[in-house]
């Protein structure tokens, strides 16, 4: 009983990590004219740059490791992309790639940011 449970928490902290994924790389599309939102936002991206550039460990990573030993499974000790995206998605490009692809994706969206302030900026808005 209480391994299915740990067991589906292990679930809900990965669907978690996935729609806390989707966030940043689309969080941009849903802020426009939304302070709060796009406030979140931008500390969505600078939170998700120093995840993947510092040895910090995800809250979400680690919630999920924890939930899957607690089910009796053998938790995954590499980042949550590297064990993911790497075996799903990309099996053959190194960590130091997704890493960097993932500062960049935040990094863009930032830059995004940019230019809707300077905009708004040269507006007068």
């Amino acid at each position: 009983m209480a391994s299915s449970l740990f067991q589906s928490l292990a679930v809900v902290a990965l669907v978690l990590h996935l729609l806390w994924i989707v966030w940043v790389i689309f969080g941009c599309l849903a802020t426009r004219n939304r302070p709060f939102l796009r406030l979140l936002h931008v500390f969505s991206l600078f939170w998700g740059i120093l995840m993947e550039l510092t040895p910090l460990p995800c809250p979400l990573t680690i919630a999920e490791q924890w939930f899957q030993r607690q089910a009796g499974i053998a938790a995954y000790t590499e980042p949550f992309l590297m064990h993911y995206l790497r075996v799903l998605v990309y099996p053959n490009i190194s960590q130091s790639i997704l890493i960097w692809s993932g500062v960049a994706v935040c990094a863009f969206n930032l830059g995004v940011y940019g230019v809707r302030f300077r905009q708004r900026r040269n507006t007068g808005w």
